[in-house]
């Protein structure tokens, strides 16, 4: 392809929407003929890494308040799921209209305190907007869609799973976060976030237990309780637990890097001073931090 026609398929077509733009740029990447071998190669598995890369930069740009970076990324995002909507068409099971239809029904039919059946909105002042009862009302919804969806699949009846569809490839804080709110839309639940502090000094206890006693597999069972019964405490606290474990790693890293300098302006370095210069270089490094209202 030249470069001049390449040029001229980059652009967009007289009333062409940008969106239309950009599904027509993906199909010719794909074509087997002109498109790119890097994108003709890959499969639906190849590119989910590079969806959730592109899924955290997303809020890492959110993070960092900077609006252009947070342009492009969900331009990268996009990019993603246009990517799987070709080649879904390509395998004749869906495109990209079905993906944002699909959607759209999904948000009118979990909504039914904002839209009608038809998905107008409904008029100001609707008593379906008790906030006391949106989230016990989604979480009903959620689990007729499971049964809806499991009898279309012609699967045996049973039982339907009450915490059933939180996806396996969340990251285990997020993951266990969403499974206790499920989990809370039924009743099963701390009182308030006090007595899950009681459950995360007695899960503390337990690990404590456990590494005494030298057992390494009830050790990681019991560290697996603790850190579940934190990501509880988060949603207590109404604390998203990756966005603070996140905050909290972006901490320590800042202030290693700051021991370091306090290390190195008291003709030490890492890696070749003990415990207790280490030490006292953290806690001046903290010192630092606080004095500039970090």
């Amino acid at each position: 392809m030249s470069e001049a026609t390449a040029g001229a398929m980059s652009r967009e077509l007289p009333g062409e929407a940008p969106l239309h733009r950009l599904l027509r740029l993906m199909a010719t990447l794909r074509d087997p003929v002109r498109g790119c071998p890097w994108d003709v190669a890959q499969t639906p598995a190849t590119i989910v890494p590079y969806t959730i890369e592109e899924a955290y930069e997303v809020a890492d740009a959110v993070a960092r308040g900077d609006r252009d970076d947070l342009r492009d990324e969900l331009g990268d995002l996009l990019l993603q799921v246009v990517f799987q909507a070709q080649m879904a068409e390509e395998a004749g099971a869906f495109a990209f209209d079905d993906v944002a239809r699909a959607i759209g029904d999904k948000l009118v039919r979990r909504h039914p305190h904002v839209f009608d059946r038809d998905g107008q909105p409904l008029p100001a002042g609707s008593p379906l907007r008790d906030p006391a009862q949106v989230e016990a009302q989604w979480a009903v919804i959620k689990a007729q869609e499971r049964a809806h969806r499991s009898a279309a699949s012609g699967a045996a009846e049973t039982a339907p799973d009450p915490l059933g569809g939180v996806a396996r490839a969340l990251p285990a804080l997020a993951r266990a976060e969403k499974i206790s709110r499920r989990a809370a839309a039924y009743g099963f639940d701390w009182g308030d976030a006090a007595q899950v502090i009681d459950k995360v000094r007695e899960e503390t206890d337990e690990v404590a237990e456990a590494l005494e006693a030298g057992a390494p597999q009830a050790l990681a069972e019991e560290i697996g309780d603790l850190l579940f019964s934190v990501a509880n405490l988060a949603r207590h606290a109404g604390i998203d637990p990756e966005t603070a474990l996140r905050d909290g790693t972006a901490k320590f890293e800042r202030r290693f890097a700051a021991m370091a300098e306090h290390l190195r302006a008291a003709g030490g370095e890492l890696g070749r001073s003990d415990l207790a210069a280490m030490e006292a270089a953290w806690q001046a490094a903290k010192r630092d931090e606080a004095a500039g209202g970090a």
